[in-house]
């Protein structure tokens, strides 16, 4: 499968499959005729790149992740630090967030209250 065609039926951005090769991850990928072909072992590293970018990895945390997955088993626990990491600042802003609703729904109330006062004199 070419990159186009790896884009195209994964709806995966051109920009990450290149970051892919770029990084030198894409040692299953064969060039053919003068374009890579994706396998199946590409095709799950680079859903698995899918995955870490919509949870937020940056690219260059995405690099290392996918570098240390490919070293060796010795790398699990880097690799669950990093998740680890992920989650808590993902908790911490979740919480900072329902913290601000917190605050908007105690104004939202405050004026409706008023509102109702003021329609009862």
């Amino acid at each position: 499968m070419t990159i186009d065609e790896a884009s195209e039926r994964y709806n995966i951005p051109l920009e990450i499959l290149h970051e892919y090769e770029r990084w030198g991850l894409c040692g299953a990928v064969k060039k053919v005729m003068g374009s890579w072909q994706y396998d199946d072992t590409d095709l799950e590293r680079l859903s698995l790149i899918m995955t870490l970018h919509e949870i937020g990895f940056e690219i260059s945390e995405i690099e290392t992740y996918m570098k240390l997955l490919l070293e060796n088993e010795s790398s699990k626990d880097q690799r669950l630090q990093m998740l680890e990491l992920k989650r808590q600042n993902l908790l911490d802003e979740i919480h900072f967030r329902e913290k601000q609703l917190t605050h908007l729904d105690y104004l939202r109330y405050s004026i409706r209250k008023n509102k109702k006062e003021n329609q009862i004199v």
